[in-house]
Parts: structure tokens; sequence; C-alpha cells
């Protein structure tokens, strides 16, 4: 794949790895319109409490193998044998708590799905439609929670969602491009930036 033009990134997506860089320049706040993807975010950033993004990310593929490409109502059916099967897959972060509770998760998307019509037409009211776009000029400016992120953690608590921490769904928000945490000197900042739009 060519490069980007310019090699002004955020300084965070730099010397981890390639695939790292790729997640940078390609995915990470981009808006997310799509239920399957916004549910691959909910796991993955749950898997990620407490542990590195590069070690979730390197465990992507492993994740959409176990997780039936992260199939909110196949993930949903999954029982006590499942936990078990989990538990022992080396692809995938095996933490008994964050399996369980993407299970659990699963099924709370199921019901949000029910509600709102679709998970987005939930989540996406918390930013009022629209990504927020920020204008930080340096790493140590941007924020690990924001009021809206306390507001939907909050919400997604009381709907009987697991690790669901402010600082996580924060992470999501910003994967999810629901906020535009580029820094203004990234090449990605205005592209991201362009591919608002509402759902």
């Amino acid at each position: 794949m060519a490069k980007a033009p310019t090699t002004a990134r955020c300084p965070w997506s730099e010397g981890v790895s390639e695939a790292y860089l790729e997640y940078h320049d390609r995915e990470w706040g981009v808006p997310v319109y799509d239920d399957r993807r916004q549910f691959e975010f909910l796991v993955l950033e749950a898997a990620q409490a407490g542990l590195s993004w590069s070690t979730v990310l390197h465990k992507r593929e492993g994740y959409r193998r176990a997780f039936r490409n992260f199939d909110p109502t196949s993930v949903a059916r999954f029982n006590r044998r499942s936990v078990e099967r989990l538990c022992n897959d080396a692809g995938i972060v095996r933490n008994r708590l964050k399996i369980e509770a993407a299970i659990n998760n699963a099924r709370r998307f199921l019901e949000l799905q029910e509600e709102f019509g679709s998970f987005c037409n939930y989540i996406w009211r918390f930013v009022g439609g629209e990504p927020r776009q920020n204008r930080w000029r340096r790493q140590d400016q941007v924020p690990a929670t924001s009021a809206e992120s306390d507001a939907l953690a909050r919400d997604l608590k009381q709907r009987g969602f697991k690790f669901v921490g402010s600082t996580t769904v924060y992470a999501h928000m910003q994967a999810a491009g629901m906020v535009n945490d580029h820094l203004l000197g990234c090449f990605r900042h205005r592209s991201c930036a362009a591919a608002a739009r509402k759902p």
C-alpha cells in the first residue's frame, strides 16, 4: 500500500509496528456508522483495559475468528463451554472476566438494537449525532475522558454492560470517530473531519 504523502502523524502511532501505523493511518478516528464495527470496537476496547492497545491490535485476527467476526447475535449465544474454549485460545486475551463481559455485552447490545433500531442510533446521541472535532496541538492535551464519555459509560453500566468505564468508553469514541482526536499537525485530522456525516 502506498504511504501517506506526509509523515506528520500523532506521536503515539509511531515506532510500535507497521500494523499500529496502518491502524492510525486508515481506521482510528474515522466515523463508524456500522453496528458490527461498533461491536468490534466495544469488544476490543474492553479487552484492552489494563493492557496496551498494541497487544490487543495484534490479536485482532484472533478475536475475529474467536468471536464469529464480531457478530453480536452469534456471540450472545455463547455459553459456559464457549467461555472455557475461549479461555484456552492463545489468539485472544485469555481473561475470563473480559471474555464473559464480551458475551454479556453482546446480549445487552442486542437489547439496545431492539430499543433504538440500531446500536449506532443509540451511541451517536451522546455526541449530538456527529463527531466532536477537537483541535489539539500536543499529545498531552488529549484527554482520557470527557463529559460525553462519562455520560455514555454511566448509561451503559445502568443497562448492564461490563468493562465500560469512562476511559475505556472514551477510547471507543476515539476509535469509532465519535471524536476526532488526531492532532492538528497530523495528516489524518483533516481527512477524518471530512469523513464526518450524520448516520
